[in-house]
């Protein structure tokens, strides 16, 4: 729990029982005990010395790989979008704070001449979100492109760490020390042809609004892809395209997908992803590892933290 000391010399937004549906691209979700938005990395140095080493801490970018119960979270979210939100050029690396949308760093990359990061495009989450899961699309992942990343301990205190430090899979990073956050990337990017970089996003985007839902409420991709597979071939063949639990649906565009018709709250979602992967498994013998992270609490039920 919270000390009942009042946080001191903070500059950024501290607000209590915030509805996460506000804050998750699936719009469902109970509240978060303790909200807080930083000024910039300083302010979120400050913030954490003062927290209590056993309160949990939960890390929210745009809240695209994430589902939120519906009773909530009984701890600390700390949003960066819109407050790490740095990016420049230095020393051959683009440096890119942990708020930065991925859409954002192609983007810049064309603006900017440089070359190597179109299929961020891709990727529905932040910069520090696409770091804690080696985020990736088309063909291209996170940490092939990552000379170095900044974090951030329970302390407050800053480090510089190296990509070999780090054990780095398919969707998977584990840090070599427990409760650092990532606050910074340090990206190799080479300089190269902006026109044939934006003619690669133009297609990457083509192909993206032709095979997956977008304008839909949804967490992107809810499963990892099995090894040799791919989760939406498997979960197609087992007719579960447009099966509906409650208010949430398998897509019927692109069956890895699932879709918030209007009326889900997070127990429809939850109960569709445990019956596809149950499915899936009778059908096919493949057990589904989820891809999207659930945390909190069931409405009246014991806390869990994903």
């Amino acid at each position: 729990m919270m000390t009942a000391s009042p946080l001191t010399d903070i500059r950024g937004v501290i607000r209590h029982n915030e509805p996460m549906a506000k804050h998750t691209s699936w719009r469902v979700g109970g509240v978060a005990k303790l909200f807080f938005q930083p000024a910039d990395i300083d302010d979120l140095a400050q913030f954490l010395r003062q927290l209590p080493t056993a309160e949990f801490v939960y890390w929210l970018g745009l809240g695209s790989n994430l589902l939120v119960r519906d009773g909530g979270i009984e701890g600390t979210v700390i949003c960066t979008t819109d407050a790490l939100t740095g990016m420049q050029q230095n020393d051959g690396t683009l440096r890119v704070e942990a708020g930065v949308p991925c859409a954002k760093i192609a983007r810049y990359g064309v603006k900017n001449h440089l070359v190597g990061g179109e299929f961020f495009i891709g990727i529905p989450g932040t910069m520090g979100g696409a770091l804690a899961m080696n985020a990736g699309a088309f063909g291209g992942e996170t940490w092939r492109l990552v000379a170095a990343v900044e974090t951030l301990d329970r302390d407050g205190q800053r480090h510089l760490r190296l990509p070999e430090e780090y054990q780095i899979s398919y969707r998977r990073v584990e840090s070599p020390v427990a409760d650092e956050c990532f606050v910074a990337a340090h990206l190799k990017l080479d300089s190269g042809d902006s026109t044939k970089s934006a003619a690669q996003i133009k297609e990457l985007l083509d192909r993206r609004n032709q095979t997956q839902p977008t304008g839909q409420h949804s967490c992107g991709s809810v499963f990892k892809n099995p090894p040799g597979d791919f989760a939406a071939r498997l979960i197609e063949s087992c007719g579960l395209k447009g099966y509906r639990m409650g208010g949430a649906c398998v897509s019927e565009k692109h069956a890895n997908f699932i879709i918030n018709t209007g009326s889900a709250n997070a127990t429809d979602i939850e109960k569709l992803i445990v019956y596809v992967q149950e499915t899936v498994k009778r059908q096919t013998g493949v057990t589904l590892i989820p891809e999207v992270r659930i945390v909190g609490k069931q409405q009246g039920g014991a806390i869990i933290h994903g």
